[in-house]
């Protein structure tokens, strides 16, 4: 029975309380938040675990075997170092850090540990994400294209991270699950309209060395909820959409070249096929997420969303934010400092961000 604790009861750190409160395959034993009201929560959600004020307690506990980091963004790297060093097993809320260098230093520490280390990117253990990639995967398809994403709400403000740092994670991650490379350059262009220094609309565009091209849209400050992954291929189209019953639907359109012409009005074709909605049985990703690191604890192999897979998100995060604050300048993800934060160094949240 692996012993688990939750640091961090806010509202997402409750759906992981929730979660492992009811997986047989686990035993949530503690759970860590400065809040009182956030405690009192979790208690009632999980009567008998142990909740404390204090994330250091959790992590100095022998009971526990593995951690799950759903603490504001700020602390992530804080404490999945912290968790590291004392030998427990690590889930890491998105996003892994908010400075390249600390994640490259949690990735480091992670490998070291002899530990699984994930990160929370729940979008990659999403059913119809993991099909998408399967048919991309398969060829059915065809070439990809170019795909574009869009994220929006009128949504809930955020004072530590921007819309960028806040959502970005969840398209870039899928991103790099679907083409299994980081893009070549990025730009990004935002605004602040509610808090100065905080973007709250954010347009990011990825650009590939094999010549593919995405699109990212991000903002909470939005009429209605979107999201919505479009993929433009060379024999079919298909849009994941987050936000209706029907997940996937896939699109037999496009324009076909034929073998032979005699004028260039029939040289491109246009195919305006039938729209095809395939069945995916759903579960609910975030339980699907943490049974995968649960599998991965009890195999001591490391998750699709390991820690390398996190240091490429916040890399191109990294490079995004050094275009935002350049108001939309090409940066190529080679310029992009690399190297880990040295051992003792304070952490600077704030340093990547530019503030």
């Amino acid at each position: 029975m692996i012993r688990v604790a939750v640091i961090g009861a806010g509202a997402w750190g409750m759906n992981h309380v929730r979660v492992l409160a009811g997986e047989p395959r686990c035993a949530l034993v503690a759970v860590a938040d400065p809040d009182p009201r956030a405690r009192e929560r979790a208690a009632a959600a999980a009567p008998g675990v142990a909740c404390v004020a204090d994330p250091d307690e959790v992590l100095g506990r022998p009971d526990v075997d593995a951690v799950v980091i759903a603490a504001p963004a700020p602390a992530h790297a804080r404490l999945a170092l912290a968790a590291f060093e004392r030998g427990k097993h690590a889930l890491i809320e998105k996003p892994l850090a908010l400075d390249l260098g600390d994640a490259l230093a949690v990735a480091e520490v992670g490998a070291r540990s002899g530990r699984v280390g994930m990160v929370g990117h729940v979008m990659l253990y999403h059913p119809a994400v993991v099909k998408l990639r399967a048919m991309l995967a398969s060829g059915s398809l065809g070439a990809l294209h170019y795909l574009f994403s869009t994220r929006v709400n009128l949504g809930r403000l955020r004072v530590d991270e921007s819309a960028l740092w806040s959502f970005g994670p969840h398209d870039l991650s899928m991103i790099d699950f679907l083409l299994g490379q980081e893009p070549e350059s990025v730009t990004a262009r935002g605004q602040s309209v509610l808090q100065r220094g905080i973007e709250d609309v954010v347009f990011l565009t990825l650009r590939f060395a094999t010549g593919q091209m995405a699109h990212v849209h991000l903002s909470w400050l939005n009429p209605r909820k979107e999201r919505r992954l479009t993929l433009v291929c060379s024999q079919k189209m298909v849009e994941f959409d987050d936000v209706t019953p029907d997940k996937l639907r896939i699109f037999d359109r496009g324009y076909d070249r034929p073998p032979e012409f005699s004028d260039f009005a029939e040289y491109l074709t246009l195919r305006d096929g039938d729209v095809y909605i395939p069945k995916v049985p759903m579960d609910e990703p975030l339980r699907l997420e943490l049974q995968a690191f649960l599998d991965c604890i009890d195999a001591r192999t490391q998750p699709v969303s390991d820690l390398p897979h996190g240091v490429r998100v916040i890399r191109t995060l990294a490079a995004a934010q050094r275009s935002l604050a350049q108001d939309g300048v090409p940066v190529r993800l080679a310029d992009i400092d690399y190297r880990p934060r040295p051992a003792g160094r304070p952490m600077n949240p704030a340093a990547q961000r530019g503030d």
